[in-house]
């Protein structure tokens, strides 16, 4: 059975493997002051072109984002998320666990719209209720869907009239990045956010997540607050010889355009065969509505997940492509879907 479940089944791109073979029994300095923390972060500050931002490796998605909410909000100030937000619904409330409220508000496809966050600011008036401090965004989003430049700017422009940190988790920023109707770098992410992540975990890395702080004010001793939330590693160099390797050319980008190339195919089968889609296929996240019958059939042969049973006989799906997805497996699967149709 071949799995379409995620994007993080496999383990590392072989160049990763190679780099940790080769470095297995050197002495390296801990808590991420090695020379191989130090080369990435430079790789990644030429590729933003801004050499003043602030770059630590964390080793998860989840610990990174509990890190820079609880330590960038004051004890009264809120986060705001759309509902699908993943800080909102696959993080156990790691979020509250800090004292931090999570603010839902509506999305579009995943995304925030500038008028979602005014209503939610407009409901948090006195000091009865959280104060918003903070907006989280993901690119791509929970839905696989994307932002654009001129949608990050309108976000980044409601946050400068309110006080807002703008906070942009990267989980699977590779994919965003390179998919066909991108019109984002990372040099604007630098410029439109005051915090945002570079997922390694979900693009070719074996875990980690590089943050970048943009804000000056935001940067000072935060080494303090990653060890007081048990987020640094004492083999840092374990993080950083990854993004280095995935930095030193365009590897991190190549992996995400194979992983966006292989869900294209998927998902030109998928409308050719007459179905349709819970939200617009953008990046290597799928989310057809397919019949329970061919479903049935389905599992028998791929991992996948069930995200909602839309009526009786229809519901939607998830399927996720990986840098490591072969050409093989997703030629079965749509042959699999044509013959079944």
């Amino acid at each position: 059975m071949y799995s379409f479940i995620n994007d993080y089944s496999e383990g590392a791109h072989p160049r990763i493997l190679d780099a940790f073979y080769k470095l297995n029994l050197e002495q390296n300095i801990g808590y991420g002051e090695d020379a191989y923390s130090l080369r990435a972060k430079e790789a990644i500050k030429a590729h933003i072109k801004n050499n003043e931002v602030d770059i630590h490796f964390i080793a998860g998605g989840t610990q990174t984002n509990l890190l820079v909410v609880s330590s960038f909000l004051r004890p009264h100030e809120c986060v705001i998320s759309v509902e699908t937000g993943h800080i909102n619904t696959h993080e156990t409330g790691a979020i509250e666990a800090t004292g931090h409220k999570v603010v839902v508000v509506a999305d579009r496809e995943g995304k925030l719209t500038p008028e979602h966050l005014e209503k939610a600011i407009k409901q948090h008036t006195d000091e009865h209720m959280v104060k918003p401090g903070m907006v989280y965004i993901s690119n791509s989003t929970e839905l696989g869907t994307i932002y654009t430049r001129s949608e990050l700017m309108a976000i980044r422009n409601m946050c400068n009239s309110h006080g807002l940190i703008l906070f942009l988790d990267g989980a699977r920023l590779g994919s965003a990045l390179t998919c066909n109707s991108n019109d984002l770098w990372l040099l604007d992410l630098a410029q439109l956010t005051d915090v945002f992540t570079i997922g390694g975990t979900k693009n070719g890395a074996l875990l980690g997540e590089a943050l970048v702080i943009v804000k000056d004010e935001l940067k000072e001793d935060f080494r303090y607050l990653i060890k007081q939330r048990g987020a640094m590693m004492a083999k840092g160099f374990v993080l950083g010889l990854q993004f280095e390797e995935l930095f030193r050319d365009n590897l991190y980008f190549e992996l995400a355009s194979h992983a966006n190339k292989m869900a294209k195919v998927i998902a030109t089968t998928i409308i050719e065969c007459g179905y349709d889609f819970y939200a617009r296929p953008s990046t290597n996240q799928l989310f057809p509505i397919l019949p329970n019958k061919l479903l049935k059939e389905l599992s028998k042969e791929f991992g996948f997940i069930v995200i909602d049973k839309l009526d009786d006989n229809n519901s939607v799906v998830r399927l996720v492509t990986s840098w490591a997805t072969s050409t093989e497996s997703v030629e079965q699967l749509c042959r699999f879907i044509k013959e079944h149709k």
